[in-house]
């Protein structure tokens, strides 16, 4: 079999992953937020949802990167995945079993941000890794067009199986990410790990030096950084949907 046929084969294997996990993360986010307005009624408590999600990956996100350029990124990219089937598991058995609290849904929140600090990055850098140069900018926009669509299709999904209760939408989830964990299982690339190198605030730094030195990258990441943080009202969506 030759190298482009494996090539290809690893790229498909890991657009459906990252599918799926998108897909995932999104019914998964409507799904908390449903169940915590329906426990507490609170728009302050959805806001604070959004919150434990955001603030894990601000907080990891010098972490992260220094992570992801020493280690095999698709094994980080699986062991997020199955971080996030043990807590849609967790979740589902709270919803199906009565003991869903306010407590537990923010605890979980936090896990799920923590797992997206990495998640994220992750699977942004894969794509280059598994296809050469030549198809690259018309494999980037294969897969964002597959994101988008996950992250429009994933929230209405989500809606439309929370009829059934949020047990249904939580297992589901916990079967996207299994699958997207097992899809990833099974790229392979060429990893060459750096030299030996201990974290430092110098190497931490290096990500925000090089930005900081590209007027035209740090007012692009800025302008997005804004938009996403003022854009979280829709963490309030379930207010509106039920109130309207």
């Amino acid at each position: 079999m030759s190298d482009s046929l494996l090539r290809h084969g690893a790229f498909m294997r890991f657009w459906f992953a990252r599918l799926s996990g998108t897909a995932a993360n999104q019914m998964l986010m409507v799904a908390i937020g449903w169940q915590m307005y329906d426990l507490t009624g609170s728009a302050w408590d959805l806001g604070l949802v959004g919150l434990m999600q955001f603030a894990p990956s601000l907080a990891l996100v010098l972490v992260a990167g220094h992570v992801l350029d020493r280690h095999h990124r698709a094994r980080i990219l699986a062991a997020c995945m199955a971080l996030q089937v043990l807590v849609a598991a967790a979740l589902a058995l709270g919803a199906l079993a009565g003991f869903a609290s306010r407590e537990l849904l923010l605890g979980l929140s936090v896990a799920i941000g923590t797992a997206k600090a990495f998640q994220l990055p992750a699977q942004q850098s894969i794509t280059p890794l598994l296809v050469p140069p030549s198809v690259l900018p018309r494999a980037l926009a294969f897969s964002s067009a597959g994101m988008q669509g996950a992250i429009i299709a994933g929230p209405a999904i989500g809606g439309f199986v929370y009829v059934a209760g949020a047990t249904a939408v939580y297992a589901s989830c916990a079967a996207l990410f299994a699958l997207a964990c097992a899809l990833v299982l099974t790229v392979r690339y060429h990893h060459v790990p750096p030299p030996s190198q201990s974290a430092t605030l110098e190497t931490l730094l290096a990500g925000v030096r090089f930005v900081w030195n590209r007027p035209v990258v740090l007012g692009a990441i800025s302008l997005d950084l804004f938009a996403v943080l003022l854009g979280g009202a829709t963490a309030l969506l379930p207010m509106f949907a039920r109130t309207s």
